[in-house]
């Protein structure tokens, strides 16, 4: 059974005449009643019932047209996707990203993909920068954002966010009094820091930054996770330094403020396998993310 002869039958079927059906197809009739003969020699069924006056379908075949129909509405279904997909306008992506990428960048992201790339499906995956790194080297994931990404052969990247660190303080705090704090002021202060573990990349940043301006404030509690270190905030054990992303949360009872301190700010990477087969991922990175040439780095450049 060939799809010509699914269309051969469909067309009498809808005509019950074989000249109108012929002419409908942009052929004569007797090629026409040949693929009718040979689809009802194939099916081992009468399909009509023929004789000098009319066309008429026989039980089989009225119950074969609507499955010849469903049939032929299928393969063009299967033939566009074929090309959407080739095209990048369909198929599948796997994204993982950080807990704080999902605050402000990823949904925005996610927000632009379902606008320009409605036939593509993301699934989303979240876990600590440390995994992200270890599942793309895998290739369990297509792209990764994360604060960091492997210094590896045959991984790209693009830097698509930069956001300053800004002070959360509990509301009523005496700092709550200045529009920008400087650092000097957290002198002696309690503060609630970043885990060295599952916080290595804030950790690394605000301890640095307290280093190079000889600032030693109080460190009472440590938080893996940026929630938690507001949640404590709040709870008035001191104070802690987050990405501006931090606001979305809408913490009750925490207030932000600015740091005066130059280059104090987090950065955000997406990466992805330059070698990969994947024309969604192409159209995601060029459409959504921008990168217009996906197999050159550009790492390091302000997004």
């Amino acid at each position: 059974m060939e799809f010509r002869q699914l269309e051969c039958f469909i067309a009498v079927a809808e005509e019950l005449h074989f000249g109108r059906a012929a002419e409908r197809l942009c052929m004569t009739q007797p090629p026409l009643s040949r693929q009718i003969q040979l689809l009802e020699q194939d099916l081992g069924v009468i399909l009509f019932e023929r004789n000098s006056r009319q066309v008429l379908l026989s039980a089989a075949g009225r119950r074969f047209l609507r499955d010849a129909r469903h049939l032929l509405e299928f393969s063009a279904q299967a033939a566009a996707t074929a090309r959407r997909t080739s095209g990048g306008e369909a198929g599948h992506i796997t994204l993982g990203f950080t807990a704080v990428a999902a605050y402000r960048l990823m949904p925005s992201m996610i927000m632009q993909a379902r606008k320009l790339l409605g036939g593509v499906e993301i699934q989303l995956r979240e876990t600590v920068t440390t995994d992200l790194s270890r599942l793309l080297l895998a290739r369990e994931l297509d792209a990764i954002l994360a604060r960091s990404v492997p210094q590896q052969a045959g991984i790209e990247s693009r830097l698509v966010e930069r956001e300053p660190l800004v002070l959360a303080l509990p509301a009523g705090s005496p700092l709550c009094e200045h529009a920008t704090v400087p650092l000097r002021l957290l002198q002696g202060q309690p503060f609630v820091l970043y885990s060295p573990r599952e916080g290595k990349y804030f950790y690394d940043r605000i301890v640095g930054a307290f280093g190079l301006a000889d600032v030693q404030p109080q460190y009472v509690q440590r938080a893996g996770q940026t929630h938690t270190l507001l949640a404590l905030v709040r709870a008035g054990l001191g104070v802690g330094i987050v990405p501006d992303s931090a606001r979305e949360l809408r913490f009750d009872g925490v207030e932000f403020r600015p740091i005066g301190q130059r280059n104090l700010y987090a950065d955000m990477y997406l990466a992805w396998h330059a070698q990969h087969d994947n024309p969604a991922l192409d159209a995601f990175l060029q459409r959504v993310a921008k990168v217009r040439e996906p197999g050159i780095p550009v790492s390091g450049k302000r997004a």
